[in-house]
């Protein structure tokens, strides 16, 4: 190939831009010395040319290609010290990412060459390593950013009326034997018509994705064949993981499956990893910031040593204002360019840390918040990490909803059976207030969940006493052990009627109460239809059938419970008290002070300081009301069938079943009770009833 032309080209946009005439090559780098661009033949096996960048402004190298077009292979080579010691680690043997690359050709093949010290060395990592890595990188892509969107409009779901799903793109379809084998797993399959069709009847108005951005499979997890299925290992912060296209796809695929879910009118959410990426602690792989600026890219501690907050070796350095940047330009792309609707930010606490601190007005979040567009979609946080102080439930600012762990152990421990619970219940049921009514906030800042992706599906919290994890080779070492679960008397699979019917009868008392709940809902891939992943409560290596959502295996009981959390999702919507945008604390709602809420005991009388002490209360009703509406909600976590006498006729004349979680009926038209009626609670049972009016 002739030599290329090389111009001054522009520090900004940061990345490789094609404008109609050719490439814009900028890379932030504060403490390099000189930056080469390389570039590849289109299959990525042969540099065929290599460039310094003839320009440094601000910070930024840069250089302008007339000659190149989209489809064009790339990397780069850094220059600078190689001094750890002093937090510099460059090693222009090593070829690099561009953090901006919007799209990757090609994976990981694991070599010693990918590290840039050599391996083995009795100096440790204070040794260069010589070797070029490029035959074992993947290439950046230049690529057309144009898309034509026509008409898509995001739905933008109020947060109150938001219901979320929580899922995995591979594991969502790789079962399914009624499309394409090219399209399981992939954008593609989770576009089908019958995968939306059944997220629509569902109910869910969110779809939020496990990790989508280029991450690798860790080396040790191939080397043991296994994966990273979860894909909480991320390189790049603006390209997508190419497992998830089918064959020639690119970003149009995921595009495509955006504006599919739009039109059925349900949001995009994104887990989005920024606390961390893959290239680890002092002793992992020179892949893409280590080699470019490690000083800025990195929070470091004494001796260059990498501040760890994560429990994944390094911590993204947010303070540093490129680094900032970074994020930020990240965040915006997958709103304005891909449409997706929000975020869920995992370790969300690492991103306000000033180290041993955190700060709910760190730089991170005033950034968001003031920012015409993140301002607008949602933003989640899992608001916890595992540096000092860790975790922060309540305390993300104004605007932000959070995982609520509190609410998962609450109601586990409360269906489980375990004593002292009631005052736990009641404060959860309600939004949890006494986490998140400060500044303003709301009740769907709680995001509830009984399960995730990290622990047991919704079918084994109840078949499992204990995790099973021994397919990922570590001596069923890893995982939580507090799983607050029960095996209804037999642990794993049976085939005893009593124990099924009493599992089916926990998932229905636990996913109901749930979405009774004020807060956010968040529903597991899988467990409206009984997904098992065999008690492995961290699969986070398991990329087969463990952890996929098996659609060939789904039982005549699980598909009634899948009409079941249907029904129980069209009653949620059904009646706005059930989605409160403010808290409830029992305040008048009319003229004769009756309340928004009382709590009653199973005698009908309204529950007193005393009846909340009682360890051993497990049975209690909540009272729900406004102008318009009473409901009534009884919940029984004891064993036993236990009477239960309905409030008198100054609330309301009758009550009308809508909700029998311990049978599974919806609506029948033969459960209606006057005022004042006793009527009994089948032992680990669940009611709602609405109250009519006289």
């Amino acid at each position: 190939m002739p030599r290329l032309r090389v111009e001054p080209g522009l520090p900004h946009p940061l990345g490789a831009t094609w404008d109609g005439g050719g490439v814009n090559f900028a890379l932030f780098s504060a403490h390099a010395t000189k930056v080469e661009l390389c570039l590849f033949d289109p299959k990525g096996k042969r540099e065929t040319e290599r460039a310094a960048l003839p320009e440094y402004t601000h910070e930024v190298w840069h250089g302008y290609l007339p000659d190149l077009r989209p489809g064009q292979l790339y990397g780069y080579r850094v220059h600078g010290p190689y001094d750890p010691a002093n937090g510099q680690r460059f090693n222009p043997n090593k070829l690099l990412i561009d953090p901006y690359a919007k799209a990757l050709h090609g994976d990981i093949r694991w070599h010693d060459a990918h590290f840039g010290y050599r391996v083995g060395s009795a100096r440790g990592d204070v040794t260069p390593d010589r070797r070029d890595s490029a035959f074992v990188m993947p290439k950046c892509v230049v690529i057309d950013a144009a898309t034509t969107w026509g008409d898509d409009r995001p739905p933008r779901h109020a947060w109150p009326d938001t219901i979320i799903y929580e899922a995995h793109v591979k594991g969502m379809t790789a079962t399914r034997d009624d499309m394409p084998e090219q399209l399981r797993g992939t954008f593609g399959g989770m576009a089908d018509p019958r995968v939306i069709d059944h997220l629509a009847k569902l109910g869910v108005t969110a779809v939020e994705l496990m990790p989508i951005q280029a991450f690798f499979d860790d080396r040790n997890l191939v080397e043991k064949k296994l994966a990273n299925y979860w894909g909480y290992n991320t390189v790049n912060y603006f390209s997508v993981a190419p497992r998830y296209f089918s064959p020639g796809a690119d970003i149009h695929e995921f595009q495509v499956l955006v504006r599919r879910l739009h039109e059925a009118g349900i949001e995009v959410i994104l887990d989005v990893v920024y606390n961390h990426t893959a290239e680890g602690n002092h002793l992992g792989p020179t892949l893409s910031f280590r080699g470019i600026d490690n000083a800025s890219y990195y929070m470091l501690a004494d001796k260059g040593m990498y501040y760890d907050a994560t429990g994944c070796g390094n911590t993204v350095n947010l303070r540093h204002p490129r680094v900032l940047q970074m994020v930020m330009d990240s965040l915006r792309y997958w709103v304005e360019d891909c449409h997706v609707d929000g975020f869920r930010f995992d370790l969300a606490s690492s991103l306000g840390r000033e180290r041993e601190n955190f700060d709910p007005n760190a730089v991170f979040f005033d950034a968001v918040r003031q920012d015409p567009v993140l301002s607008r979609v949602k933003m989640i946080a899992e608001p916890w990490d595992v540096g000092p102080n860790g975790y922060q439930l309540g305390r993300f600012p104004p605007g932000w909803a959070e995982w609520n762990g509190r609410y998962r152990d609450d109601m586990r421990s409360y269906w489980k059976g375990d004593d002292g619970l009631l005052p736990a219940f009641s404060r959860r049921v309600l939004g949890s207030a006494d986490l998140f009514e400060h500044q303003g906030r709301k009740p769907w800042a709680s995001v509830n969940f009984i399960t995730a992706h990290d622990g047991f599906t919704l079918a084994d919290l109840w078949a499992y006493n204990q995790k099973h994890n021994e397919a990922n080779g570590e001596d069923n070492r890893d995982g939580h052990d507090d799983n607050r679960s029960w095996n209804c008397g037999v642990e794993g699979p049976t085939n005893d009627p009593a124990v099924l019917e009493l599992r089916d009868r926990m998932r229905r008392n636990i996913m109901a109460t749930m979405l009774l709940s004020q807060g956010t809902p968040m529903v597991l891939m899988g467990d409206e239809v009984g997904r098992t992943q065999h008690g492995n409560n961290n699969a986070y290596c398991q990329d087969n059938e463990i952890a996929w959502l098996n659609w060939k295996g789904i039982s005549a009981r699980d598909r009634a419970f899948m009409e079941f959390v249907r029904a129980v999702v069209r009653i949620r919507k059904r009646y706005k008290l059930l989605r409160c945008n403010h808290f409830l604390h029992g305040e008048p709602i009319d003229e004769d002070g009756t309340s928004s809420v009382i709590w009653f005991r199973p005698d009908g009388k309204e529950m007193e300081p005393a009846s909340w002490t009682d360890a051993s209360a497990k049975l209690v009703g909540l009272l729900l009301s406004d102008t318009t509406t009473r409901l009534l909600v009884l919940v029984n976590a004891y064993h036993q069938a236990i009477s239960f006498r309905l409030p008198d006729s100054g609330l309301a004349a009758a009550w009308q079943v809508r909700i029998d979680a311990g049978t599974g009926d919806i609506d029948p038209p033969d459960r209606r009770f006057l005022a004042g009626e006793a009527i009994e609670l089948q032992g680990r049972s669940l009611l709602l009833l609405a109250g009519e009016f006289g």
